[in-house]
């Protein structure tokens, strides 16, 4: 029963939609084994979906996984979003969970916007595979991490892939504060809520930007020794 709950299609993880069928067709090898496939699916969102920040949108539709597939960007709920739909797709037990992070990979400008470097309800995906939850988190492709200086995170489809702790030179960069629990599906409403209460000059003027200007801020940055470190 558990794992029908965790195949099932829903508003958010709408893997029937078109755009998530050519996704999971792109990424993955229905010949292949279910470890094979989360890997590969893992991959592809990780690096063909751009991590951009700056896509926080406050409209449901803007979080469903063929949204995140059509326009190629999103953040780490985004991300987590279609990985989870896709892996769903692909005969694939998945749930999504979320965490409060510090240090979180960011710029001063965006720190600046949000007025701090906690990061609440970042997303990630568990697979269930060989009868146990692995914990996924694609939000930030190969590029982007080099442009930060910070190891990618890889997925083995055997061992948890969360953040480091510490970045490539080994400065620290990352802490989990606080485990908000798994869900079936997107808690959409009780994420925004806190987001709102929380970042409240981020709602109050809305700052879009595609992910390419973060990627450039992040090189920019980097280059000039104006990344947040604590």
């Amino acid at each position: 029963m558990q794992s029908f709950t965790y195949l099932q299609s829903t508003f958010f993880l709408d893997y029937d939609s078109a755009p998530v069928r050519r996704f999971i067709d792109e990424h993955s090898d229905m010949s292949a084994d279910a470890t094979t496939n989360a890997i590969q699916l893992y991959y592809g969102v990780r690096d063909t979906i751009r991590y951009n920040p700056y896509d926080v949108q406050a409209e449901p539709t803007a979080l469903m996984a063929s949204s995140v597939a059509l326009k190629g960007e999103g953040y780490c709920v985004a991300k987590a979003v279609l990985l989870a739909a896709a892996a769903r797709g692909a005969g694939i037990p998945a749930r999504l969970g979320f965490a409060d992070v510090s240090n979180h990979l960011t710029t001063a400008k965006l720190q600046r916007l949000m007025g701090t470097n906690v990061f609440i309800y970042h997303g990630y995906t568990e697979f269930f595979l060989d009868n146990r939850w692995i914990k996924a988190t694609p939000a930030f492709n190969l590029s982007l991490c080099q442009k930060f200086g910070v190891l990618p995170l890889e997925f083995d489809g055997k061992n948890d892939s969360l953040f480091h702790p510490y970045d490539a030179t080994g400065q620290r960069h990352m802490e989990y504060l606080t485990d908000h629990g798994h869900f079936p599906d997107l808690p959409f409403t009780q994420i925004f809520e806190a987001y709102k209460k929380r970042y409240p000059a981020m709602f109050a003027r809305r700052h879009k930007a595609a992910a390419d200007s973060f990627a450039e801020e992040a090189r920019g940055e980097n280059a000039a020794g104006d990344l947040d470190s604590p």
